[in-house]
């Protein structure tokens, strides 16, 4: 190396000689800061929590302002990518779409020299451009009140068993998770259900068909339809289970052969403040906010450690509490992505039909 700082490289593959110049210091240092990043997430009670346990601690450490923006949108993601207008720092998306736009080349890779995976669920640790945020699950409950001695269902097999189990239930209005618990309910084991067979699960699905009161298509009504009686078991996400356990319902949670699922957080390519993008996702794994973030939301993130920072009351509520996760089976969003419409197709003729 020269008194000057240059390196002369031969590369022989191109036969040409080049010169590769030393990086100026300044240029490893971090980019200026900006004035504000914007995060686009789901709203609501989602943007007040993760302004309480991420946002609020981003602008004391950096001094930059989180601005938000929502809905959630694939679509304007990708319009955004290909007309070089990026709006969003960081955006929150389901994970096929994610899937989807890391296939179309719509995100910035993650820069996992800021970005610590290692205490996530392994399977998780090598992610390229998708950063996981969290969980929730679709799981089993019932009314407690209507199986003496707390013996109620245990599994989808238990649930499609009207004899042993008799009363009206409630299943989703969609083919996701119900391919699933038909198949399980039908003997396939939990860790071979994937690619999945859905001429068997539509076939297990006949079978129940019958004894579901509702298919439900909100949310809010899955649990509501325990409360109010009008079934005695169904499906429902995880939150809104705990929510009506909250204000007093007599219902159970039963996480064995929950369908457990992540959402995500990817940078758009293009994104001029990528770099403090990648800051916030990196603030965003620590344990001790998502331990913040679940006992809010109760929906927590995916840094197992974060656990420790559960209030000990809402551990039990948690899909990735040590006494849970093992019992779920985590969705093949690859699987959906790739097979979703002709699933759904499929399901909107069977729900019409006698």
């Amino acid at each position: 190396m020269s008194a000057i700082g240059v390196l002369r490289c031969s590369l022989k593959a191109a036969a040409i000689i080049a010169t590769c110049w030393l990086v100026p210091a300044v240029w490893a240092q971090e980019p200026p800061k900006p004035a504000q990043i914007v995060f686009n997430d789901s709203g609501g009670d989602m943007t007040k929590a993760m302004r309480e346990a991420f946002y609020s601690e981003f602008e004391k450490r950096y001094g930059i302002r989180v601005v938000t923006t929502s809905p959630i949108d694939a679509g304007k993601l990708k319009a955004m990518v290909e007309s070089g207008n990026v709006e969003w720092s960081v955006t929150e998306i389901g994970p096929e779409e994610a899937m989807l736009a890391e296939k179309q080349g719509l995100l910035e890779p993650l820069d996992r020299k800021v970005i610590d995976l290692s205490g996530y669920p392994e399977h998780l640790q090598d992610r390229k451009f998708i950063m996981p945020k969290g969980v929730y699950s679709t799981v089993l409950g019932y009314r407690e009140d209507a199986f003496a001695g707390g013996n109620g269902p245990r599994s989808w097999a238990d649930f499609w068993d009207t004899k042993k189990f008799p009363g009206p239930r409630t299943l989703r209005d969609s083919p996701v998770d119900n391919l699933e618990f038909a198949l399980m309910a039908d003997g396939v084991p939990p860790d071979k259900l994937y690619p999945l067979d859905v001429d068997r699960a539509f076939r297990k699905l006949d079978a129940i068909k019958p004894h579901i009161a509702v298919w439900w298509k909100t949310g809010a009504q899955s649990a509501q339809l325990l409360v109010d009686k009008e079934a005695v078991m169904g499906s429902a996400w995880n939150g809104r289970y705990y929510v009506a356990i909250k204000n007093g319902a007599p219902l159970h949670i039963e996480w064995n052969q929950g369908m457990i699922k992540e959402s995500a957080f990817v940078i758009p390519r293009g994104a001029k403040d990528a770099y403090w993008g990648q800051k916030m996702l990196a603030l965003i794994t620590e344990a001790n906010l998502q331990g913040i973030y679940a006992n809010i939301i109760t929906y927590p993130g995916l840094n197992l450690k974060s656990m420790d920072y559960v209030q000990a009351d809402l551990k039990q509520f948690m899909p990735t509490n040590p006494d849970n996760l093992p019992k779920q089976v985590w969705t093949d969003a690859k699987w959906w992505l790739e097979n979703g419409s002709s699933a759904q197709e499929r399901w909107s003729k069977w729900i019409l039909a006698q």
